[in-house]
């Protein structure tokens, strides 16, 4: 062990007490050994360190930070650079913030457009989610601050996310929820993993030894700390014993008298908790070195404008008519729309970000050669209708060359804690989008959401530019685009579906009780759309230019391909060249297409470029089942190089020969995922791919520990049934305004396990216990274990913390 002179003359106690947070944000520091405490801080896209008293939900201030735009918006850019770039920034300022690990970036896959946190998520597709991902770390690492990459695994809806078990057979885990880890770990080089609410088959994330030990450590060679989510520890032993550092945020020494007992009883060996705790020692000790003689400042206006150049580049021209893009010069313009005015830029949650400061479109337009002829908010984003400003904005628009439109998803469509419930846009912004259409067909939509939307009212606009969440300087990367200053050249990552019940989890999503099955296994996204020939709106990897690309000469050889990319246009510009990679006839059931490799690469009016991307480790493979092993099947591959998923421009073919001719699947046994039509799924067919029993989901008579906070609907207590009413009315209420309320959510899906790691050490397990007696109709039994619980806690941590006082004099 690296720190093995420390580590033997730490007493078991300041071990236990080591793994565990002090506070909100900071580890324990033990000065007698020289162990100082290091700071974590939320940052998916912009740094969140509170001012003041700290909480998990950003309920409290944060300190000014760039607000750059969300995972989901860069990911359209599909440029690692930028992604380093960012990094580097997110680095910069964490650092200048005091704030050694970032929370950050958020990489599960998006298997549904319902889940609530989608807007902090790269991508539908693995393998661009760990690319865009492996660059964040890059970045922010070169800045000698570690970043964290969450959530460790198979994390993808927020209701009860905290007391929800992922059923998933291993090849789907493997493929589809782990490969973009795998890259940030790989190539990325992540020095902190951030452990996930949920369980992964049965096993919670964060101490379930498959992920942690034998893939993330032994498997990928993961040198670093696994980090839980706040409140994410369940049995913090058998976390230390499957690979898990840093219990956070605040669970009190009940947690580290448990590992003590742990310990003691033979349930885990000391060997375990001393591998910890030198892996915690090692970041602790370089981050603190990494933090010597840091600036305290960071350059606000050299962010900005990284900001905006990032913004710039993850816009998606989905749209546009009659080349109405870009404005003419001196165009007659109405600005119509409540984001116009107040711009919807970032997600609510804990990645809220209180930026430095914030553009708007309103603000900025007089910078630009447009004539105004008016400016309208038009709706009310709180969904009520407005009839006086609805008139206002159609009168407008009546005397306008062009109606330029801001609508999208409002706060309270995507949010931590709550997914959506359909994939709609607020009604009331759709009715005057009909309206402004009868009286001008020159409309061009300016789109702000976070999340996947249905869009059967596409037909009125004759342009439309999807920003998605584009962060504070969003507004000028708008005026950009549309007035031509700048070429568009994002393109979606992740499918725009034509509506909800086209999605392949449409029936498995969310789970109705406890368990949330993945039946839909590898056919997430394109890869389902593609191979099950259900049609689309806007298809993976689609993005309108201001110019034209010609792709030609495709050379394919077992290294990798080679084409020929020529701007056939009048205007600079950049092109995102995808490969796809097939296998025609395969005997192990696969998608039509797969994302193998991506460029972005820009190029002048007229100008040709050689492009070549290389084949690596992950083209061809598939996971083995039956072998327990990455395998790549015989056959010729089709080598599909194109602008989009479903623009597919050349075509090549390359041989390989098997690894093994041990297959996993007997092909009539689940029609279903040779045919890629998962929707329906039966328990049979799924229990083959699984290859055990469907586990039993149900809700049963009595609650537990593990037992959200939700779930007392069904508990015995009327007690309880009053205190689950009353918070689901609060949750009604505060949802009914337009703006969820992130700690009632918080509550109403967290375990009841939760308060006793969430609580700075006011309430033990033992307590936990007795609350949830109470809850199960035992109220005298349940209130006594409480009493005595209460009592016997806080002896027992005065009695601790006056040992570690002791030993450190």
């Amino acid at each position: 062990m690296k720190y093995q002179d420390i580590i033997e003359k730490m007493t078991i106690e300041e071990k236990a007490a080591f793994l565990s947070g002090k506070g909100e944000w900071q580890t324990r520091d033990f000065e007698r050994l020289g162990i100082p405490s290091i700071f974590c801080s939320d940052g998916p896209h912009g740094v969140r360190k509170q001012a003041g008293a700290g909480d998990h939900l950003g309920l409290n201030a944060s300190l000014p930070a760039t607000c750059f735009p969300t995972a989901a918006t860069i990911a359209n850019s599909w440029d690692e650079e930028l992604g380093e770039t960012l990094g580097q920034t997110l680095g910069e300022e964490a650092m200048a913030e005091g704030v050694n690990v970032l929370l950050g970036p958020g990489l599960n896959i998006k298997r549904s457009p319902l889940c609530g946190r989608n807007f902090e998520y790269f991508s539908e597709d693995p393998y661009l989610a760990g690319k865009m991902a492996a660059s964040y770390v890059r970045g922010i690492q070169s800045k000698g601050v570690y970043a964290c990459p969450k959530h460790f695994a198979v994390n993808s809806q927020e209701l009860r996310r905290m007391a929800m078990n992922s059923v998933i057979d291993e090849r789907t885990l493997r493929e589809i929820y782990l490969t973009g880890f795998e890259i940030a770990v790989k190539e990325g080089k992540a020095k902190t993993i951030m452990s996930a609410y949920n369980e992964v088959n049965g096993v919670y994330a964060n101490e379930n030894k498959h992920l942690l030990t034998d893939i993330l450590r032994d498997e990928w060679g993961f040198d670093g700390i696994v980090i839980t989510d706040w409140g994410a520890s369940n049995d913090h032993a058998l976390g230390v014993a499957a690979g898990s550092n840093l219990e956070m945020p605040n669970p009190g020494l009940d947690s580290a008298r448990e590992l003590i007992a742990a310990v003691e009883s033979g349930k885990i060996s000391i060997e375990d908790v001393d591998k910890r705790v030198d892996e915690l020692l090692d970041a602790v000790m370089t981050l603190y070195v990494n933090a010597q003689n840091k600036s305290d400042k960071f350059d606000e206006k050299a962010h900005h404008d990284v900001a905006r150049k990032a913004a710039r580049e993850s816009a998606v021209l989905l749209k546009n008519e009659d080349n109405i893009l870009p404005l003419k010069p001196g165009a007659k313009v109405a600005i119509i729309g409540d984001f116009a005015f107040d711009p919807r830029y970032q997600g609510a949650g804990s990645s809220l970000v209180n930026p430095t400061k914030v553009e708007s479109i309103v603000d900025i337009i007089s910078e630009y050669d447009v004539q105004v002829l008016g400016k309208s908010r038009g709706y009310s984003r709180d969904g009520q209708e407005d009839a006086a400003t609805r008139k206002e904005a159609i009168a407008m628009a009546e005397k306008a060359d062009i109606v330029l439109y801001f609508f999208g998803l409002n706060e309270d469509s995507e949010s931590e804690g709550m997914d959506r419930n359909h994939m709609r846009i607020p009604q009331n912004q759709i009715d005057l989008l009909k309206e402004l259409g009868q009286v001008n067909s020159n409309l061009v939509g300016v789109i702000s959401a976070g999340s996947a939307i249905e869009m059967p009212w596409h037909h009125y606009l004759k342009a439309m530019l999807h920003c998605y969440l584009n962060g504070q300087a969003g507004a000028g990367a708008v005026m950009d685009i549309l007035t031509g200053a700048v070429n568009p050249s994002g393109k979606l990552s992740e499918t725009m579906a034509r509506r909800l019940e086209d999605t392949s989890c449409y029936r498995y999503y969310p789970s109705s009780e406890r368990t949330t099955e993945y039946r839909e296994g590898i056919y997430v996204g394109y890869r389902y759309y593609d191979t099950a020939e259900v049609p689309v709106l806007y298809p993976f990897g689609f993005g309108l230019s201001y110019t034209t690309f010609e792709y030609s000469d495709l050379f394919v050889n077992a290294e990798g391909a080679s084409f020929t990319i020529t701007n056939t246009g009048k205007v600079d510009g950049a092109e995102i060249a995808q490969l796809y990679v097939g296998l025609p006839g395969a005997q192990v059931f696969r998608p039509k297409k797969e994302l193998k490799g991506f460029k972005k690469v820009f190029l002048k009016a007229g100008e040709s470029k050689k492009v070549e991307i290389p084949f690596d480790d992950k083209t061809f493979r598939y996971f083995n089942v039956k072998t327990n092993k990455w395998e790549v099947e015989e056959g010729s591959y089709l080598i599909m190089v194109g602008a989009s998923s479903a623009d597919i421009r050349l075509t090549g073919n390359v041989s390989k020969a098997e690894t093994t001719k041990e297959l996993p699947y007997v092909p009539h046994q689940i029609p279903s995922y040779y045919s890629g039509k998962v929707q329906t799924v039966d328990n049979k067919e799924y229990e083959i791919l699984l290859g055990r029993t469907i586990p039993d989901g149900k809700w049963s008579g009595q609650l537990s520990v593990n037992d959200a906070i939700c779930q007392m609907y069904y508990a015995k207590s009327g007690l309880a049934r009053f205190a689950y009413n009353r918070l689901t009315a609060m949750k009604k209420k505060a949802d009914a305004k337009g703006k969820p309320d992130l700690n009632i959510l918080f509550i109403y899906n967290m375990p009841f396990r939760a308060m006793a790691k969430m609580t700075g050490g006011a309430v033990s397990m033992d307590m936990v216990y007795g609350i949830v007696e109470i809850v199960n109709g035992h109220f005298f039994r349940g209130l006594g274990k409480v009493i005595s619980g209460y009592f016997r806690n806080g002896k027992l941590n005065k009695k601790y913390e006056a040992k570690l006082k002791n030993i450190a004099e």
